[in-house]
């Protein structure tokens, strides 16, 4: 698999940007609790806007500084380069900084007004924002550990998880509510899906070659 290529004295440089796509896994997960924290706990999404800029800067710089190592890495290699790792890491470190995108994508529903801390379903959603947050960290742990068979287990569960955010978004579009609650939970649900999705292309690197990466960006049906 792509990420075997790690192991057994693979060049140092390369085992750093691992560390750095791992420290973007963890940066993203702050910046996903800070958001949703801005829904459910009450907090003013104002007060926290700037926490969550700054370590979302955080990971665009990083993902940034990995892609120039990566070319630099292919340059001064040239022949003797590990291509699918490159390209490997070119497509995770990309997934990792869209798990932070996807998060101040709910941090911008809270600055628009939304605030679920008192809604009836709130600990329905709270439950479905831990195991998120509980995601991105351990994808982030069983990156850096490059544990294939931990990253296999996870997998095996999470295509319930992205059904069950399916429904959420299906049940909201046919919702009595008023317009404004049912389409903040249907972004909500749709951006938990997404971040989700993020998380198990990063696994896919540690259990599938390199022309399957991104498997889990499609639906079901529509997967080779």
């Amino acid at each position: 698999m792509v990420m075997e290529f790690f192991r057994g004295g693979t060049d140092r440089q390369l085992e750093e940007i691992v560390g750095q796509i791992s420290q973007m896994l963890v940066d993203s997960r702050h910046t996903f609790d800070l958001a949703t924290d801005a829904l459910f706990a009450g907090a003013n999404a104002d007060v926290l806007g700037p926490e969550v800029r700054k370590s979302d800067k955080r990971v665009n710089k990083a993902e940034r500084a990995v892609r120039r190592e990566l070319v630099v890495h292919t340059s001064v290699r040239g022949g003797r380069a590990d291509m699918p790792l490159v390209l490997a890491a070119m497509s995770i470190v990309k997934d990792a900084e869209r798990i932070g995108d996807n998060s101040k994508n709910i941090w911008d529903l809270a600055h628009y007004g939304i605030d679920l801390s008192q809604a009836p379903d709130r600990d329905e959603m709270l439950g479905h924002r831990n195991a998120t947050s509980r995601l991105i960290t351990d994808t982030a742990r069983i990156f850096s550990e490059r544990d294939s068979a931990a990253a296999e287990e996870l997998l095996k569960s999470l295509d319930a998880v992205l059904d069950e955010y399916d429904r959420h978004v299906e049940e909201q579009l046919a919702s009595d509510r008023p317009a404004k609650e049912a389409v903040a939970r249907a972004l909500l649900y749709r951006y938990l899906k997404r971040i989700t999705a993020n998380a198990m292309n990063v696994l896919t690197s540690l259990v599938m070659p390199i022309d399957r990466l991104d498997y889990y960006d499609e639906d079901k049906a529509d997967r080779i």
